[in-house]
């Protein structure tokens, strides 16, 4: 027979490989779904999960991530980790995903409305999870575009600080294209409002039937069906 001083030793020694197991299945819960969820952030990711406190934690045999409201997909955050049994329970567990990467800055200072050049961009290379949110990576999907603001130099480039020009202005004649699984019509109308590429437009048709369609950079309006 043990004594009791043996079990308690056993018991001790047991409860510290358990925890040790339930950790290492914790954290690669949580690192498994943090790679899943940054699969489409551009550059080289790296990941570093923290060691939450699972000293009160009872055992658990199945583990489910999820993404908290409100973390961020770069930089410091946390990320879910729920217990499907034994036990019920969640815990936030804290972590660092850095993305290295290119972004946009200005060459020199640019003022509000005028159309970016290739020559007002540079590209550099750095941990995009210390740039602003929203920082452009490509320079051609700048280029064209107008600031909204006066920009000052040297500065990271958001998408947000840019207009796009318009490719279908108010009262314009326009080209209505409606699209479906195996055909393709083609009608006249007015634009009723401006456009930039991408975006929608409504159009009064010359029948005086009013559409909306998607603006394309040939000025025409896709319908599709």
């Amino acid at each position: 027979m043990c004594r009791p001083r043996s079990l308690l030793l056993i018991f001790a020694l047991f409860s510290a490989s358990t925890a040790a197991v339930d950790f290492d299945l914790l954290t690669d819960t949580a690192q498994r779904h943090l790679h899943q969820q940054s699969k489409g952030l551009p550059g080289r990711v790296s990941i570093a999960v923290g060691k939450p406190d699972i000293s009160r934690l009872p055992p658990c045999s199945a583990y489910e991530a999820f993404t908290p409201p409100g973390a961020r997909i770069m930089g410091k955050t946390t990320v879910g980790i729920r217990c499907l049994g034994p036990n019920i329970w969640s815990i936030l567990v804290p972590a660092t995903i850095s993305v290295t990467g290119n972004y946009v800055t200005t060459t020199r200072p640019l003022a509000a409305g005028q159309p970016i050049q290739p020559g007002d961009l540079s590209v550099l290379s750095g941990d995009l999870s210390q740039q602003p949110t929203g920082v452009i990576t490509d320079p051609a999907s700048a280029i064209g575009k107008t600031p909204r603001n006066s920009l000052g130099a040297g500065l990271p480039l958001r998408a947000d600080q840019l207009i796009a020009p318009l490719v279908i202005r108010q009262g314009q004649s326009v080209r209505v294209i409606s699209k479906g699984e195996g055909f393709s019509v083609s009608s006249d109308g007015k634009a009723m409002t401006n456009a930039s590429e991408g975006q929608l437009v409504q159009v009064r048709m010359n029948s005086g039937q009013t559409v909306s369609g998607i603006a394309r950079s040939d000025g025409s309006v896709e319908i599709s069906f």
